[in-house]
């Protein structure tokens, strides 16, 4: 008796990126694409009727970005993993992903083995990050997503985390005044209490670890 294979499902705008991972994925006898999409309200509405092992998933489509799909798998199939394939190397993108509940990110510039060494990582139940990212994308980073235990940021309150927010942006405390209908000497105060809690000098310092550290909210 044959051993069921690890289905999965690919979507990307790109026919052209589709036909190539099929074909790298074909050089494993264990692995079987059984459908593939070119938008996320596509991916949606083909899972209601095909649930893979694996959703291969690009970042930038149109209709569903691939960011709100993820959360969207997540949370109505929990079980079927995703892996991000990108050509994004942005900090955010990354965050946002990993926290909306991806199982790796693999940039589109890797080597075919690389995607063949990424979905046998997600297939054993482990994280996949492309060797392509920095060590700022360190395993310790994402578990402080997974697990809020850990998270720095945990204790914020929800203004603060508002203010921080903004700040990350590239907001100045006028702007986040204004958005905020607060006054900028409250919004100043906000961030004089994220350095002391964080004990850091500067607006500069507090943006580079949020980001290091993964600070992302979510609607």
């Amino acid at each position: 008796m044959v051993d069921k294979k690890y289905t999965i499902m690919l979507a990307d705008d790109h026919v052209l990126i589709r036909h190539g991972i099929k074909n790298i994925i074909k050089l494993n006898d264990e692995l079987e694409v059984i459908s593939e999409v070119s938008n996320g309200e596509e991916l949606m509405d083909c899972l209601e009727t095909q649930t893979p092992n694996l959703v291969i998933l690009d970042i930038s489509m149109p209709k569903v970005t691939g960011i709100e799909a993820v959360t969207l798998i997540k949370k109505n199939y929990p079980h079927v993993k995703v892996l991000i394939l990108t050509m994004h190397k942005n900090k955010q993108y990354f965050y946002h992903s990993m926290s909306g509940g991806a199982d790796g990110y693999l940039m589109k510039d890797d080597s075919d083995e690389e995607l063949l060494l990424a979905i046998q990582k997600i297939q054993d139940g482990k994280t996949y990050i492309s060797p392509m990212l920095t060590d700022d994308f360190a395993t310790d980073v994402i578990s402080a997503h997974r697990n809020h235990g850990t998270s720095p940021f945990r204790g914020l309150t929800k203004r603060e985390s508002e203010v921080l927010q903004l700040v990350v942006e590239g907001y100045t405390s006028k702007d986040v005044a204004r958005k905020l209908c607060l006054s900028p000497r409250t919004v100043d105060h906000h961030r004089a209490k994220l350095l002391k809690k964080f004990n850091l000098k500067n607006s500069a310092d507090l943006v580079s670890f949020a980001v290091r550290n993964g600070f992302v909210t979510t609607e």
